[in-house]
């Protein structure tokens, strides 16, 4: 009889879609066959209400399968995946980077293996171990260098799904980044849950800015380092000196700001003000003129009103924010911010949120019409689509080689692309 390998579904982060990959070797390695598996994300209420959906859907699309139900939505309410008929198991976000969990579900999936393997991700102490050489484009991979988060903003379940913080060694960061390079992969990505907490439960305790330097150091022939989302708050001196003086560290930043008033951002418990991130941005462009930056802001966060919103919306141009994530408050069961008795009316938070995007298109198209007649080094994800060092996306009208470093000079812009075309 034929296998039938597992189907996975991801939800959710660019980390759950790393963390995808590595189950399915986990699972291959086992010998698990028919069986679905989704990978869910938690960070907001309409975010689980996708994941019950996605395996109904997918359910109905295999009714023989066995479905296996993981990620952050899983850790944080296991009872409510149990308890749906279509869900055969549920897996933990520790469990599911288990070896001995797929092996035990590899023989009929249920059998003697608990229906439900959710521990306490709080007690998880070690390093993350599954370490995915190339996941990503064949021009870009990621790798996965810090898992959970020690702090607890009100409106995020995210800590209690990925557990505390804990951090992959440089040294095995940097082994894997020598063998990416060497399967030709131009451009590595740095990601975790919070980045800039990088270190911070290791010996010495390293900073961010240090494991940055170390591979610029050690990997000599890496082409391009990106780092994704940090916290600007906790930019350490290295990291700040990376982005004034290595050329092959990517000028552009995703913040996580989350909002532009000084009030809120108090009753969200982040760590910065509104002075904060201007201070760093304008520091950071101060190092290296062309930086941009993009940002997650939460738009109808409890109690805010007209004048914070207007804060957040002045944040974009006083920061000169080029890319937008943009977040509609949505009330999470479990969070401080849910209990919070002013809750902002769901029309308002759908209007403050088109403004906010509204500001950040134009934000962007003006920055895409700055870099028309500019040269630019674009790395290829396809034969015709590629991204400045910026992260603006360069659409080619000739095919190129997917994976290479293109020179080039944009002529045009259409539909938030840059464009190198024919004269």
């Amino acid at each position: 009889m034929a296998t039938k390998p597992p189907i996975f579904a991801t939800l959710g982060c660019r980390l759950n879609a790393y963390e995808t990959e590595a189950m399915k070797r986990l699972a291959d390695e086992a010998g698990v066959e028919g069986a679905v598996v989704v990978n869910t994300c938690a960070v907001t209420a309409e975010a689980v209400r996708k994941a019950r959906q996605e395996i109904r859907k997918l359910r109905r699309e295999n009714p023989d399968a066995k479905v296996i139900v993981t990620g952050c939505a899983a850790q944080t309410e296991p009872e409510t995946f149990a308890a749906m008929d279509e869900v055969d198991a549920v897996i933990g976000n520790h469990e599911k980077m288990e070896p001995a969990t797929w092996a035990g579900l590899a023989p009929d999936l249920i059998g003697e293996t608990e229906r439900v393997q959710v521990n306490d991700i709080m007690s998880v102490t070690e390093t993350a171990n599954h370490l995915i050489d190339g996941f990503g484009t064949r021009s870009r991979a990621y790798v996965q260098v810090q898992n959970g988060c020690d702090h607890r903003c009100t409106f995020c379940i995210i800590p209690y799904g990925r557990g505390n913080s804990r951090s992959v060694p440089a040294g095995v960061v940097v082994d894997q980044i020598k063998r990416l390079v060497d399967k030709g992969f131009n451009e590595v990505v740095l990601t975790g849950v919070d980045l800039t907490s990088w270190g911070a439960d290791l010996p010495r305790e390293p900073r961010l800015g240090d494991l940055v330097m170390r591979i610029l150091r050690l990997v000599p022939d890496l082409p391009r380092l990106r780092i994704s989302s940090i916290d600007s708050i906790e930019a350490d001196e290295n990291l700040m000196l990376a982005i004034a003086s290595e050329p092959r560290l990517m000028p552009h930043l995703h913040l996580s700001l989350q909002h532009g008033d000084d009030l809120i951002l108090k009753r969200m418990k982040r760590r910065h003000l509104r002075d904060d991130a201007i201070a760093f941005c304008d520091e950071a462009r101060r190092l290296r003129p062309d930086m941009t930056f993009g940002a997650d802001i939460i738009a109808g966060f409890p109690t805010e009103t007209d004048a914070h919103f207007e804060n957040s919306l002045k944040l974009v141009e006083e920061c000169n924010l080029t890319w937008l994530h943009v977040f509609p408050y949505s009330k999470r069961d479990g969070t401080p911010a849910a209990k919070i008795p002013t809750q902002v009316n769901g029309n308002i938070i759908k209007d403050r949120a088109a403004r906010l995007r509204a500001a950040g298109t134009a934000q962007a198209s003006r920055h895409l019409s700055s870099q028309v007649g500019r040269a630019h080094r674009i790395l290829m994800e396809n034969p015709t689509m590629g991204r400045t060092e910026h992260f603006a996306e360069v659409t080619f009208d000739t095919p190129q080689a997917e994976g290479s470093i293109v020179n080039a000079t944009p002529n045009g812009v259409m539909d938030n692309q840059l464009l190198v075309s024919a004269e």
